[in-house]
C-alpha cells in the first residue's frame, strides 16, 4: 500500500488496478494523477463520516472502526508516503506551495517563506462550526484547573506522640508512619480527604488497624465473609470504604493514586492520597506513571515501605532495593526524603501537606520506610529545618586532633551510631553525627545554588547548604547509606573535606540483616574501618592502625565485591 503512493499514479495503474480486468475497467477514464489522488479511507471525509454513522447507530456490539491512512499525507514529494516522513523536520519552498495548493490554504507566495500559522476569520463558518461542536461536547479538552481550594494543614504540635521518644520499645519507621497517617486522618479539617492505597500488603505494613476504622472502598459493599472475620481487625469492605485495596496490581494502585492526586486540578477537589507499597515495586515497575505523575502535577504522598537493599532480611532479589531513591530524583518535582526516626517522617509529612495542600507548591513526595524495629529517640531540639532540607546535626562529638564526620540515613543510621561508639571507646576518635533525611533534596539545592552563582559572577558567590554545615570542619567525612553508591556521591561536588562514599551497589540476597550490611560493606565495622582509613590518608594515623582494625572485625580483604557477585 505504501508503494502504490509513494510510486505514483501509472504504477498503482499497472500494478492495483491491473492485477484484475473489472478493476482496470474502473479507472479506464481517469488520468495518472487522478489515480494518484485517489483519497484512502482515513482521509476521506465522506468515507469517515459513514464509518462514524454506521457504528453510532449499531447497538449491542462494540464496533472497530480500521480508518487506512498515509504516512505523511500531504507532504508530497517532500516525504508522503516514504520512510523518512518521521526525519522530516521542514520543507522547502517549493513543498511548502504544493501543501498550500493541495488543501487550499489562502496564503500568498509572498509571505509562505516566513511558513506563518493560518487562522480562519472569528465568524469563519470553520471555526463557528469547531466552536458549536465543542461546545456540544461540554467543552474545550484538555482543560486543567490551576488554582483550588486551599487546604489548613496541621501544624507539627498534631504529631505530638510521634516527636516523642518510644522509649524502651522498638517500632519501624513503617508503624511510625501508620501512627501519622492515623493522625492525619483524624485531623477535623483534612481527615476527610486522606485516602491511604495499598496494593496487596497492608498487614505486612501493619495497616490492618485501619480496615475497621475507615473500611476498604467498595461499590457494592461487603458481599462475603472474611476469613479473618473474628479478628478484631478483620478484612472490612464498605460503599463509604476509605481505603483503596487494589490487590497485586501496582499499575492500578498508581492510577488510583494519580486520579486523586490530580482531583484538585480535574474537579476542584484536593485529595492527599497516600500509595503505600514496597519500595522495590514502586518506580521500578510504574516509573512512567511516576514521570506522568510529575507531568500532570500531581499532590500527594508515595511511600515505599520496607526500603532499603538491607533492611528487609531473607527475601533477596525480588525485595531489596537500593536504588528508589536514584530514580526517584529523575523526576524533578519529586521530593524524597530516606528518614531514619519517627520525628524525621512526622515533620515531611507535615510539611509536604502543607506545601502541595495549603502553600499550593507544585509537587509530590516519595518516602522510604523500613520494617526493621528499634528504639525511636525524640526529635533534637531546632532539627526541623535540617530534616526538611536533607540533614542536620543528630549528635555533636567532642573537639580533638582524631575526629571524623559520620553521615548515615535510613536505618543505616543507626550503624552509623554505633561505628562512633567504636571509634570512641576504641580508637579515641571523636566523631559528629549527621542524619541524611534527603541527598536528593541536598543535591537539587546545591545544584541551584552553582546556577546563581554562575548567573551572578558579579556578587558574593553564595554556599550550598551542605557547604554552610560542614563550614569550619575540615575532618574527613564518611558518608553511609543502604543505597548504591551514586546516590550519597552526588554531594561530593559540594562537600570540600575528604570524603568516603559507602553504599549498596549490587544484587540483593536473603539472609540476616548483619550478614547483608556485611556483605555490602555499610556495617559499623567498616563504616569504623573507612573513617580510620581517612585518618590514616590524612597522616593522622598510621596504617597499621587500620589493618589491625580490619583483623579485629573479622573483615576478608580478600572478599568478593558485591557489585559483581
Amino acid at each position: 500500500m505504501q508503494n502504490y503512493k509513494f510510486n505514483g499514479g501509472a504504477y498503482t495503474r499497472e500494478h492495483f488496478f491491473g492485477k484484475y480486468p473489472e478493476l482496470l475497467e474502473l479507472v479506464k477514464d481517469m488520468t495518472d494523477e487522478q489515480i494518484m489522488y485517489l483519497n484512502r479511507g482515513g482521509h476521506d471525509p465522506y468515507k469517515v463520516y459513514a464509518a462514524y454513522a454506521e457504528a453510532s447507530a449499531h447497538k449491542g456490539q462494540p464496533t472497530v472502526i480500521l480508518a487506512q491512512t498515509v504516512k505523511g499525507y500531504g507532504l508530497g514529494g517532500a516525504g508522503e508516503a516514504a520512510n523518512d516522513t518521521h526525519s522530516v523536520k521542514k520543507l522547502d519552498i517549493d513543498s511548502l506551495k504544493g501543501f498550500r495548493d493541495r488543501f487550499g490554504i489562502p496564503v500568498s507566495d509572498d509571505n509562505l517563506e516566513s511558513v506563518p500559522y493560518y487562522r480562519p476569520a472569528e465568524d469563519s463558518p470553520e471555526l463557528e462550526y469547531m466552536r458549536r461542536r465543542r461546545k456540544s461536547l461540554g467543552g474545550s479538552l484538555p482543560a486543567r484547573q490551576a488554582d483550588f481550594t486551599a487546604m489548613k494543614a496541621p501544624g507539627l504540635e498534631a504529631f505530638k506522640k510521634q516527636l516523642e521518644s518510644s522509649g524502651t520499645r522498638e517500632i519501624s519507621t513503617t508503624m511510625a508512619f501508620v501512627r501519622v497517617l492515623s493522625s492525619l486522618v483524624k485531623d477535623k479539617s483534612i481527615g476527610s480527604s486522606v485516602v491511604p492505597i495499598v496494593p496487596d500488603e497492608a498487614r505486612t505494613f501493619g495497616m490492618e488497624g485501619m480496615f475497621r476504622q475507615l473500611g476498604i472502598y467498595t461499590s457494592e459493599g461487603q458481599k462475603y465473609v472474611p476469613h479473618d472475620h473474628q479478628q478484631v481487625m478483620y478484612y472490612k469492605e464498605d460503599k463509604k470504604g476509605v481505603i483503596l485495596e487494589e490487590g497485586i496490581n501496582e499499575a492500578g494502585a498508581m492510577s488510583a493514586w494519580l486520579a486523586l492526586a490530580t482531583a484538585y486540578s480535574t474537579s476542584d477537589c484536593p485529595m492527599i492520597p497516600f500509595y503505600i507499597f514496597y519500595s522495590m515495586f514502586g518506580f521500578q515497575r510504574v516509573g512512567d506513571l511516576a514521570w506522568a505523575a510529575g507531568d500532570s502535577q500531581a499532590r500527594g504522598f508515595l511511600i515505599g515501605a520496607t526500603a532499603g537493599r538491607t533492611t528487609l532480611n531473607g527475601e533477596g532479589l525480588q525485595h531489596q532495593d537500593g536504588h528508589s531513591l536514584i530514580l526517584a530524583n529523575t523526576v524533578p518535582n519529586c521530593k524524597s526524603y530516606d528518614a531514619a526516626y519517627s520525628y524525621e517522617l512526622a515533620v515531611v509529612v507535615q510539611d509536604g501537606v502543607k506545601r502541595m495542600f495549603e502553600d499550593k507548591e507544585n509537587c509530590f513526595y516519595y518516602l522510604t520506610t523500613m520494617n526493621e524495629n528499634y528504639v525511636q529517640p525524640a526529635m533534637p531540639e531546632g532539627a526541623e529545618e535540617g530534616i526538611i532540607k536533607g540533614m542536620y546535626k543528630f549528635e555533636q562529638g567532642a573537639k580533638g586532633d582524631l575526629k571524623v564526620q559520620l553521615m548515615g540515613a535510613g536505618t543505616i543510621l543507626n550503624e552509623v551510631r554505633e561505628a562512633a561508639k567504636i571509634l570512641k571507646k576504641e580508637f579515641s576518635v571523636e566523631a559528629d553525627i549527621w542524619s541524611l533525611t534527603s541527598v536528593n533534596e541536598l543535591t537539587r539545592e546545591g545544584q541551584s545554588v552553582d546556577r546563581w552563582n554562575l548567573l551572578h559572577p558579579d556578587k558574593k558567590a553564595k554556599k550550598s547548604y551542605v557547604a554552610e554545615q560542614l563550614e569550619g570542619s575540615s575532618e574527613p567525612v564518611v558518608i553511609a547509606t543502604d543505597y548504591m553508591k551514586n546516590y550519597s556521591e552526588q554531594l561530593r561536588a559540594y562537600i570540600d573535606n575528604p570524603l568516603y562514599v559507602l553504599g549498596t551497589d549490587g544484587y540483593g540476597r536473603s539472609d540476616s540483616r548483619a550478614a547483608l550490611r556485611h556483605f555490602f560493606e555499610v556495617d559499623r565495622h567498616f563504616i569504623t574501618v573507612t573513617a580510620l582509613k581517612a585518618l590514616a590518608d590524612e597522616g593522622k594515623i598510621k596504617a597499621a592502625v587500620v589493618a589491625k582494625a580490619i583483623k579485629k572485625f573479622g573483615i576478608d580483604p580478600e572478599k568478593a565485591n558485591p557489585l559483581h557477585v
